[in-house]
């Protein structure tokens, strides 16, 4: 019998029973075990200010450590670069669509002036570079929280990662997919991130066969630009990767919270280079300016 670790949000039980119907079709037993994060107590504040690494996955991990749980189910963009000694991310299932969605008007339908609500720092900035004349509100909550806050008038527009409204039904709410030249998604947006115990064990093992290898590629040179840049979750940045042929195809962004300010790059190579890739266009990223815009930003914080 397996205890698998998730956050009770609607979207983060879905992931997790996904995960489990998978490992139970392999012969094995599984039990639920829903964990209370930091992230999910803090709910009127906006995460960006919050300034805590570790925010939704935290609790999870220390019982993984702990042997209460012997395997937790993430979304992967929650997750620092930085694992806790002794864990371990054992697979990354296939991704969903990475894009951020616009949910109620499109982007260039919105009038002037329109409220638009985000949660993340890299929307909001990413949003104010695209249409300056927006009143960007922060909206906290679970999906179903911020669809029905839509739905009150509270907003005009919110933006979501497409891949939990699609997880969850919901596809037929997107009314814009924004390009990743529009919206850089967040690194390893769309992921699922299984963690287990490194200590070779049952959870390992069987976890190890869910692994998609394009997906793991991709996060991997997100993740390692995340790391070179030194960035929690809830900074603005944004990197994308895509993997064809064996090529990672990889582009990333810092963006000033007002968006005045953008550094963007873009690199490719082969496939097996992706962490190495992904740390030299972080570091390039840095020194084309986007040092100086992250230290604002953490200053600020």
């Amino acid at each position: 019998m397996l205890t698998i670790g998730s956050r009770g949000s609607q979207l983060a039980l879905w992931q997790a029973r996904w995960i489990q119907a998978r490992i139970q079709s392999f012969g094995m037993e599984t039990r639920l075990d829903i964990i209370h994060t930091t992230g999910d107590k803090i709910t009127d504040v906006a995460l960006s200010k919050v300034g805590t690494k570790g925010l939704f996955t935290k609790e999870i991990e220390e019982a993984l450590l702990s042997g209460a749980i012997d395997l937790a189910v993430h979304s992967l963009k929650d997750m620092p670069t930085d694992l806790p000694g002794g864990l371990t991310l054992a697979a990354i299932p296939e991704r969903e669509d990475p894009r951020d969605a616009m949910v109620g008007r499109s982007l260039d339908s919105l009038a002037l002036k329109a409220r638009v609500g985000t949660s993340s720092l890299r929307r909001a900035a990413q949003l104010r570079a695209k249409r300056p004349d927006l009143e960007i509100e922060n909206i906290r909550g679970n999906l179903d929280t911020r669809l029905r806050k839509l739905d009150e008038g509270q907003y005009d527009a919110i933006v979501l990662a497409s891949a939990g409204l699609r997880r969850l039904g919901w596809e037929n709410r997107i009314t814009e997919l924004l390009d990743p030249d529009v919206m850089c998604p967040a690194v390893g947006q769309g992921a699922l991130a299984v963690e287990t115990r490194s200590d070779g064990g049952a959870a390992e093992e069987i976890a190890k066969r869910l692994e998609h290898r394009e997906s793991r590629i991709a996060v991997t040179a997100e993740r390692a630009v995340l790391a070179a840049l030194g960035g929690g979750c809830q900074v603005p940045i944004g990197a994308y990767a895509t993997v064809d042929a064996d090529v990672v195809r990889l582009r990333a962004i810092i963006v000033s919270p007002d968006g005045t300010e953008i550094i963007r790059k873009q690199v490719s190579g082969p496939a097996g280079d992706a962490a190495s890739l992904g740390r030299a266009l972080g570091e390039e990223l840095l020194a084309q300016g986007g040092r100086q815009i992250l230290q604002a930003v953490y200053g600020a914080a």
